[in-house]
């Protein structure tokens, strides 16, 4: 395989950093969530924005406070903790400590959700009157509150039950059966599922998934804090075995009655997106086939359970992947937006209730990144897109009538959003590789933007290594890669540095663009500090730069990404402060397969590397996201040899370590002990760690020893 020297490209921004103070190194304690100091070098935003009407709400103390929407206001107090005791009526015992288990239900709402020990409270902050109490029980789960019927829905173990506003309970469903599961996300939080339940618009019926696991294959984890090892069985369907059956239920509370939708067969397929109509008649569906290949849109009568229409198909030789529920217009019931990839980024549609295709709504070569909602009027819709920049994020009014389209966002870097209840303002939360953050308001019809904060620099007192962003040509030499280059700290041009390639590479991931530091990991800054240089590439296959820049790697995972990150180890070699018989390479999860993929598929390079949590084998990973991206082992045996870590653990050359957490529920540690197995019989010699208790990532006090021990492997066999 012959690579070719990349040619650098004029987008390299510095980040020049200085010294005023510190003479002792920042640790891993400062730079690694769960260390004491790590809080220290976080840049201080205000505390739990949020709308309240028109008003922006932050808190700060013990007080809710609104912030200035315009350079002649100031800040006002709201209402205080001692207000909302008051007003609820309770012990001193019984009373919130804090406001941090408080939030606005909605910008619409005057209602604060406030959760207690023992109780959960609907609080209207203009009455200052207490709207609804619920009983806080043990093993409460996925709570899911509806603001117009005052109903909250949750889950015990593997049912899903209510409380009506007077803490009375009711079951939604009673099985017996573990292996079916009522109200929480399925197909494994794939298809940008994040709950298994869907109040209608008024409240007045609950939507829900209901899992049928029983026919998927126990797979064991061991719980080893016991005196005796406990089994705990998961349910893990593997890519090509069988998979789970879904339904959706729809309960209504005034009955206390549930129709199931007749979603037919086949019972193997992905009932994603829900939605509800308007008039809470009907519920929108996307299902997609097993295959992934095929994406049909439909909605179903919520009285019978019968199917109504079939509105469009979309399909695809590689795959589908809707992500996104239908966006009903705010002022026409009878028309909604439907995101799609279909011209390869994802872009608008405006559909009728029929399935007619009215029109796309944006185009262009970027990603419409996310929607915020209308206008008062229904007429404007605000979206975030990387029109500006592949590494960016920017926000956009659009008026759906003219098509006419206009940034808000006036700064460069990574904009996120929240629309006020009328629309009128937009709150833009912000920062860029010299900004560690700001927070603006922007009146939406004149587009003038008051920024209210700035956040001052944590580092302000502490020396830096210098972070460079630029972008190379991949091998075709028409794709842009962006990378990110952290230098060893008091860099000298005329040394020779060791390097460690830190990757991730997979779907779903961007890991280089124009936030805070180029979003550079404290642990980068850490090993800059000793002396290494850092460097990140996104590879193709990763997100945010349409479809064919994605689906590449379709049922060759690993190998388009290992030409990529290459192209980067070229362009290293090239450059003189770089010693090329010191390179390493480090990732987690994807990452851990990818650092396998460099170190066995090209031994001569690197020299050291560290793959946390590795799949090393995709026919031992989960059905929904495995065959997506590599479709089934017996569709294609020979790309699951290729792509097979296990199969290469004799082209081992190097010092390699895997680490695994034992009760890994994700990647499970069979993937580790496989490639372990291959090894022994090959000859190779790779390390081995596990973190007892742990699941795909290590948490708390022990996310400071993982990195410790991290650093320790490089330390001892690449600097």
């Amino acid at each position: 395989m012959k690579f070719h020297v990349p040619v650098l490209l004029a987008l390299s921004i510095l980040l020049p950093m200085k010294s005023y103070s510190q003479d002792i190194p920042l640790t891993l304690e400062d730079l690694t969530p769960g260390g004491k100091t790590f809080y220290k070098y976080r840049a201080e935003m205000p505390r739990q924005l949020a709308w309240f009407g028109d008003k922006l709400t932050y808190i700060k103390g013990d007080s809710v406070m609104t912030a200035p929407l315009t350079d002649n206001e100031q800040a006002h107090l709201l209402f205080s903790l001692k207000d909302i005791n008051a007003g609820l009526g309770l012990s001193a015992d019984e009373s919130p400590k804090s406001l941090n288990s408080m939030r606005f239900v909605s910008a619409q709402s005057n209602d604060l959700l406030i959760a207690t020990p023992d109780k959960i409270y609907f609080y209207d902050v203009v009455s200052k009157k207490k709207t609804a109490e619920f009983r806080s029980l043990d093993k409460m789960d996925n709570h899911d509150w509806s603001e117009k019927s005052r109903m909250l829905a949750y889950t015990k173990d593997n049912n899903l039950y209510v409380q009506d506003s007077q803490g009375k309970e009711y079951a939604v469903t009673n099985e017996s059966d573990p292996g079916i599961v009522c109200g929480q996300a399925v197909h494994r939080n794939e298809f940008g599922i994040n709950k298994g339940t869907f109040w209608s618009p008024e409240g007045n019926l609950l939507a829900f998934y209901r899992m049928d696991e029983t026919m998927v294959t126990d797979y064991p984890l061991v719980d080893v804090s016991a005196r005796v090892a406990k089994l705990k069985n998961i349910k893990y369907p593997m890519a090509g075995m069988k998979s789970h059956h879904v339904t959706v239920g729809v309960y209504n509370p005034s009955t206390q009655q549930t129709v199931f939708l007749k979603t037919g067969t086949p019972k193997e397929k992905y009932l994603t997106n829900i939605s509800w109509s308007p008039n809470e008649k009907s519920i929108y569906i996307a299902e997609v086939n097993r295959g992934q290949d095929t994406c049909i849109v439909r909605n179903y009568d919520v009285a019978t359970g019968k199917l109504q229409n079939t509105l469009f198909t979309e399909t695809h030789p590689k795959y589908v992947e809707p992500e996104n529920p239908l966006l009903f217009l705010k002022n026409d019931a009878a028309k909604f937006l439907w995101q799609s990839e279909r011209d390869g980024y994802n872009h608008l549609y405006l559909y009728d209730t029929a399935g007619k295709l009215l029109k796309q709504v944006t185009s262009g070569k970027w990603n419409v990144l996310s929607v915020l909602g209308f206008d008062e009027k229904g007429e404007n819709l605000f979206f975030v897109s990387n029109e500006v920049s592949p590494i960016e994020k920017h926000l956009y009014k659009l008026n759906l009538k003219s098509g006419k389209k206009e940034q808000l966002s006036k700064e460069e870097g990574v904009h996120s959003a929240m629309l006020s209840a009328t629309g009128k303002y937009i709150s833009d939360r912000y920062t860029s590789q010299n900004n560690p953050g700001k927070v603006a308001v922007t009146d939406t019809k004149s587009n003038k933007t008051f920024v209210y904060y700035t956040a001052k620099n944590p580092y302000r007192n502490v020396q830096l290594p210098e972070i460079t962003l630029g972008k190379l040509k991949a091998n075709d030499n028409i794709t842009d890669l962006y990378y990110r280059l952290v230098k060893p700290l008091n860099f000298d041009p005329n040394k020779k540095y060791p390097v460690i390639v830190y990757v991730y590479g997979g779907p779903h991931s961007q890991m280089v663009d124009n936030s805070w530091m180029g979003q550079v990991r404290g642990w980068d800054i850490y090993m800059a500090e000793k002396g290494y240089i850092v460097f990140s590439l996104d590879n193709r296959g990763t997100s945010y730069r349409g479809l064919d820049f994605e689906n590449i790697t379709h049922r060759r995972l690993g190998v388009i990404e290992t030409q990529d990150q290459m192209t980067g180890v070229n362009y290293l070699k090239s450059q003189p402060y770089v010693d090329a018989d010191r390179i390493g390479v480090h990732g987690w999860s994807y990452g851990g397969f990818m650092t396998l993929n460099l170190m066995l598929r090209h031994p001569e390079t690197f020299k050291v590397g560290v793959a946390g949590g590795p799949v090393t084998d995709w026919k031992y990973y989960e059905v929904m996201y495995g065959e997506r991206y590599m479709d089934s082992p017996q569709e294609n045996p020979d790309g699951y040899k290729e792509t097979s870590m296990v199969e290469r653990a004799g082209d081992l050359k190097g010092r390699v370590m895997l680490i695994h957490g034992d009760e890994d529920p994700t990647v499970v540690m069979q993937q580790s002990l496989q490639f372990l197995n291959s090894a022994i019989k090959k000859g190779t010699h790779p390390d081995f760690f596990i973190y007892p208790g742990h699941g795909h990532n290590m948490i708390g006090r022990d996310r400071v020893h993982l990195h410790e021990h991290i650093t320790r492997y490089f330390d001892d066999f690449l600097k």
